[in-house]
């Protein structure tokens, strides 16, 4: 089947479906209870599921039961990209989604896959809660989407299945699923791989027919979708930080009440709170989880993955993504 005649299945696919969800979101709305229906592909013990739950809770508690959340986990509703294209069709009201995504819509998100532009946590979540990441939240809203507030999704190392990487030069010759991200498929090249975009709930077949060699991940995915399995070597070379970011649809929010909103919002930040103290819990438990089952866990020098990655840096000089790199690195 040809790119075009899949597109085209795709976009059928995804039109019915909207279809679908937006006959049922007018019954549901007769009702006095304001329901919002969010959907993510991640599994239902994964720490951001749980933040989502917990969202949901404060929400209705907030609002004294008259706003609920509906919550479609496991990519029940599609992908990262279908779902953020039926979040601006106005078929679903939010997304979860990785920001690697997210960067084909708000092409200023590629800021986050860019390898190494932050220095440590510390960095990375001063540049989050000022200004900047503020900013990033609204830059997708003249394509419908709102963003609501970021969750750790810690650091993304390599996970492989034949041999460990313990430097650049370890990756040639060897297939690496990325997320669909044009930034990461970059990445990988940089450092001498072969960038291979499967999607996440197809990974772990992929891994083991052997489709690819290898994936990256933070720890926590990397044990609650038990890739380890078939990976026993996971390099803690920490390339990236590419946070998980909860999106609105511009439609679903200007429809809301401005007390309407105040809950949500409070809600979602609660949310943020709570995930982070439970992701620091679980990367440590992740980590012991899968030395228990056979992982060699791999402690290298980063700096010649920086090296590798330093003339794609550069590269996004001139760019959106690069001007906000120029920004994030000038936060302390």
């Amino acid at each position: 089947m040809s790119a075009r005649a899949k597109h085209f299945g795709s976009t059928i696919i995804l039109t019915m479906m909207a279809l679908i969800l937006c006959l049922t979101a007018g019954c549901r709305n007769k009702s006095s209870v304001v329901v919002l229906r969010l959907a993510h592909t991640l599994d239902t013990k994964h720490p951001v599921h749980a933040a989502l739950e917990h969202m949901a809770a404060e929400l209705e508690k907030a609002s004294n039961g008259k706003m609920r959340i509906d919550i479609y986990p496991g990519g029940q509703l599609g992908s990262e990209r279908e779902t953020i294209e039926l979040l601006q069709l106005g078929a679903i009201d939010m997304v979860k989604t990785s920001t690697s995504p997210l960067e084909g819509f708000v092409p200023g998100m590629a800021v986050f896959g860019i390898p190494y532009v932050f220095r440590d946590q510390d960095h990375f979540w001063n540049v989050l809660n000022g200004k900047v990441g503020k900013q990033l939240l609204e830059l997708g809203v003249n394509k419908k989407l709102r963003g609501l507030c970021y969750y750790d999704a810690g650091s993304r190392s390599f996970y492989t299945k034949d041999r460990p990487i313990n430097s650049p030069a370890d990756l040639k010759g060897l297939k690496i699923r990325v997320q669909n991200s044009s930034t990461s498929i970059k990445m990988i090249q940089a450092m001498g791989g072969a960038a291979t975009p499967i999607a996440f709930g197809e990974l772990y077949t992929a891994l083991d027919q052997g489709v690819v060699d290898g994936a990256e991940n933070n720890p926590p995915s990397f044990l609650t979708s038990r890739h380890y399995e078939v990976c026993k070597y996971y390099s803690l070379d920490e390339h990236t930080m590419v946070p998980d970011v909860l999106l609105i649809s511009t439609e679903t929010w200007n429809r809301l009440t401005e007390e309407q909103r105040g809950w949500l919002q409070a809600a979602a930040d609660a949310s943020v709170k709570f995930e982070r103290e439970l992701w620091n819990q679980k990367t440590q438990d992740a980590l012991d989880q899968l030395a228990a089952n056979g992982v060699k866990i791999i402690h290298q020098d980063k700096q010649p993955f920086r090296d590798a990655v330093k003339e794609l840096q550069d590269s996004f000089e001139g760019t959106e993504a690069g001007r906000w790199m120029e920004a994030v690195l000038e936060q302390k």
